[in-house]
């Protein structure tokens, strides 16, 4: 099942979402509008628009990037 969470990222925190990404087994996608990057690249994510939510999608489970996930995360 993919799932599907929306945050906010600021340039600061690129580094450190990466770094916990990288260490996921499964594919992270992080988009917004018609842009779809890897969330294991630095370039790509640092690419992004950070003034827009950013959606994350992912099919798998790791506790260490859930918690960065709620760290970030945009109240719908």
């Amino acid at each position: 099942m993919i799932m599907v969470k929306t945050i906010r990222l600021t340039p600061d925190a690129v580094k450190s979402f990466v770094d916990v990404a990288s260490k996921c087994d499964f594919d992270i996608d992080i988009s917004y509008n018609r842009y779809v990057v890897d969330a294991k690249s630095f370039l790509g994510v640092f690419g992004l628009d950070f003034s827009r939510p950013l959606r994350v999608s992912y099919d798998g489970f790791n506790a260490a990037f859930e918690e960065v996930l709620k760290a970030h995360a945009v109240a719908c």
